[in-house]
């Protein structure tokens, strides 16, 4: 919206009287809320009647809501079209991601078909394609590796069987190496599901949030390195350790260029062309995805030419091509129940992969669901994917999410419920029991580069990093940090210390926050920085200052030290010094070297170099007519008013106070906390003991509440220092002076008293006295 030009702006008018706190509660009649016992709440929240039940029901099981109500007309014809569609690019990346997770190809297929079950009966998202997802899957694969390494299943020979491999006089028992692998791959798969359910059943869905997407996009970048060079050795078919953890990057590159010399030539040639050809037509159907109905699965076509190409040449024997090799044909894999014994070897990795899955599966559900004007459950997903996890790590499976580009083509191709995703497990099972054969000649090198293709968009990202440069350094530091511990420290490690590294900038932005002093706009109720405008003007005698953050026990002290940048001086140091001054004046008098006239002023004896003879005071003549001695009279009952502004008849150097009030800005303060409570009271009692006026604007009713569940006020600091906005506190202010009801800072009043004899009424106790902190103090009376 253009910014209207000055004649046309509308200036307005309202009348209303100076609200303080109170003030406001009593005219508009504030209500104590209404707080229900623990017995109401559960009453209320497990009470059961038939409309209750059945939407709980359809709350566990949404498909009956929307099946029900499904129009089989219009959404059926495209669904078919989109579920026949993503079936067989679901097909395709099932084979493909097994590679991520050192697995068999067939048991892709697998983690392509079981989860689309459950989620059909249990998920709130209409467009998502679940699956495998090449971050879980490389995130599962690091763990197999580490817990079921080539060095494990090695066996003396001098040949290589039928289910053996020769390797320098070494036979891998490659069936064993097999079997161990799906095992830790279904565990953990089972595990992650179960953290799954348990924070979906716990309601804590909201803990993704922390997961910004500074992190998340770090994260994946990083992910998209490690899967890329995972991918690479497969492409040129050279032969390398298996390697996890801290520099696995580094060590797996190291292996690749020291037997770069055994690359395979049919499987490097191939898996190039791949590439070339498959982000060629991607990006034809991205370019011109208006005029193409169907995306062109270019996916599919490659895999069928790329098989064909293999059968008919007889790469494996004739140039020693890697190959899927056997694709088990009519049946599926058992179901087995997880090997309790690993479970505890995989909880940090399995809760990480668990955050890491959902967190990704629920962004891509988010933004169909905007796009297309429904909402879904962030609870009621968790729970999908935990109990699809569970079923499919029982059938020989590995990790489900979901993948941008799979659900893209879904969606793309007219998908428009998760009965699109049910007939794509259809299209896998017919892979699965009937076609899979066919694809026994396939080059892993292809699949290899089909992962490698999909992961453009992934590793895109890293363009966003100078936008955030530009736009927010702390964020740009987040993406940069996560990004760099993850491909170092590998995946599972990375994404803690990312999440440490956000909450650390959280904190710090926190611990110091954004310190202001404000000025008044002329003619205005508007008050701003100073420091950023120049028709500004600062309130005579009164300093507002505002903090823009949750005050807390570790900003508390830091908010301190602005406030007294803001005001320019110690209020404890003014306090003290003024108590040392005090005294001294005091003995002073108590000899004679100093007196107060009749109207409270404190003179010496030879006032401006003058000594007026014809003066006779009472204690002169007291002193001639011998009825006291020196330093022993009495002392008439006489208020002493000290001016701190001008010069002292003492040599004691008071810092200058130039305010009479402070106005602290709370109107973006979101919470306090008791440590918080307790140091402003204290703060505030400072202040009101060297005659400085503090008031607090702008507080929310949630902040107001907060102070007075934790006795924030008291006899000194009362509920009349709180006002509804910083222009109703500088009006009181501006009245409280005009009428003269308010103390003049500068002056300090000192009683004399009658008896000459008595302690000066400021003692070294009173010095201590709301001074330091409770921590202080405690230290100082245990001390005692």
């Amino acid at each position: 919206m253009d910014a209207l030009p000055p004649e046309n702006l509308y200036p307005y008018t309202v009348s209303r009287p100076i609200y303080s706190n109170p003030t406001f509660e009593e005219d508009n009649e504030r209500q104590a809320r209404e707080e229900r016992t623990l017995r109401e709440r559960l009453s209320r929240t497990c009470g059961c009647s038939g409309r209750q039940a059945l939407k709980v029901v359809k709350g566990v099981f949404p498909v009956i809501d929307w099946l029900s109500r499904y129009p089989i007309r219009e959404w059926l014809p495209s669904d078919v079209i989109s579920g026949v569609s993503t079936g067989l690019v679901c097909s395709l990346q099932g084979l493909a991601y097994a590679l991520l997770v050192s697995v068999a190809p067939v048991y892709g297929l697998y983690s392509a078909f079981f989860p689309i079950l459950t989620y059909f009966l249990l998920g709130t998202s209409r467009h998502i394609s679940v699956g495998p997802f090449p971050v879980t899957c490389l995130m599962v694969g690091s763990v197999v590796l580490t817990l079921a390494p080539n060095d494990h299943f090695l066996l003396p020979g001098n040949g290589t069987g039928v289910n053996g491999t020769k390797a320098d006089g070494i036979v891998v028992d490659v069936e064993a190496m097999e079997a161990q692998r799906i095992m830790v791959a279904s565990s953990m798969t089972v595990l992650v599901g179960l953290f799954q359910v348990v924070m979906g059943l716990l309601q804590v869905g909201f803990l993704v949030r922390y997961l910004s997407d500074p992190l998340v996009g770090g994260f994946t970048t990083a992910a998209a390195f490690h899967v890329l060079i995972s991918q690479l050795k497969i492409v040129l078919s050279v032969p390398t350790n298996n390697h996890s953890g801290c520099f696995s990057i580094l060590y797996t590159l190291i292996d690749v260029f020291t037997n770069i010399r055994q690359t395979n030539r049919a499987d490097l040639v191939a898996g190039l062309l791949t590439i070339v050809i498959v982000m060629a037509v991607k990006e034809v159907n991205a370019k011109f995805r208006h005029k193409i109905p169907v995306p062109i699965p270019i996916e599919v076509i490659v895999t069928v030419v790329a098989a064909g190409i293999s059968y008919a040449t007889e790469l494996e024997s004739r140039y020693g091509a890697s190959i899927v090799h056997s694709i088990p044909r009519g049946r599926f894999a058992p179901a087995q129940p997880p090997n309790i014994e690993l479970l505890w070897n995989i909880l940090g990795s399995s809760f990480s992969t668990a955050v890491v899955g959902y967190a990704v599966a629920v962004s891509v559900a988010k933004v169909y669901a905007a796009k297309h004007d429904y909402t879904i459950d962030g609870n009621q997903e968790l729970i999908a994917f935990g109990f699809s996890n569970v079923f499919c790590g029982c059938f020989s499976s590995f990790v489900a999410s979901t993948a941008l580009s799979r659900t893209a083509v879904q969606e793309s191709t007219g998908g428009k419920s998760q009965m699109a995703g049910i007939i794509s497990a259809v299209m896998v099972m017919i892979v699965i029991l009937a076609l899979g054969h066919l694809l026994e000649p396939l080059q892993k090198s292809v699949l290899a580069a089909i992962v490698i293709a999909n992961l453009k968009g992934m590793f895109m990202q890293v363009t966003e990093v100078p936008t955030l440069w530009r736009q927010n350094r702390a964020d740009c530091f987040i993406w940069l940090a996560t990004c760099l511990a993850s491909v170092v420290l590998g995946l599972d490690v990375g994404l803690l210390a990312g999440l440490v590294f956000e909450m650390g900038t959280v904190v710090v932005r926190t611990q110091f926050p954004a310190c202001s002093t404000l000025g008044n706009i002329p003619g205005t109720n508007i008050y701003r920085n100073m420091k950023d405008y120049k028709n500004i003007a600062e309130v005579p005698g009164i300093k507002i200052f505002k903090c823009n953050a949750p005050i807390y026990f570790a900003n508390i002290d830091y908010f301190k030290e602005r406030l007294r940048a803001t005001v320019g001086f110690d209020s404890v140091r003014v306090f003290k010094k003024r108590n040392k001054a005090l005294k001294k004046i005091h003995k002073l008098i108590k000899k004679g070297k100093l007196r107060a006239t009749e109207t409270g002023e404190v003179v010496s004896e030879v006032s401006l170099g003058v000594d007026n003879k014809g003066f006779e005071s009472e204690r002169d003549s007291g002193r001639e007519s011998g009825q006291v001695e020196d330093g022993d009279w009495p002392v008439p009952e006489v208020e002493v008013h000290v001016d701190w502004a001008m010069e002292l008849p003492v040599r004691v150097s008071v810092p200058k106070v130039q305010i009479h009030s402070l106005v602290l800005d709370f109107s973006a303060v979101s919470f306090l906390d008791v440590v918080a409570v307790k140091s402003l009271r204290l703060v505030i009692k400072e202040f009101l003991r060297i005659g400085v006026n503090v008031y607090i604007a702008g507080c929310d009713d949630e902040i107001v509440w907060k102070m007075e569940a934790l006795a924030f006020f008291d006899e000194e600091v009362i509920r009349d220092l709180l006002f509804l906005s910083v222009h109703d506190a500088i009006l009181f202010i501006k009245l409280e002076t005009a009428n003269g009801s308010m103390q003049d800072a500068m002056v300090e009043g000192l009683s004399l008293m009658q008896d000459c004899k008595e302690p000066p009424p400021f003692t070294d106790e009173e010095d201590l006295i709301e001074t330091y902190d409770n921590q202080h103090r405690a230290i100082h009376g245990l001390s005692n």
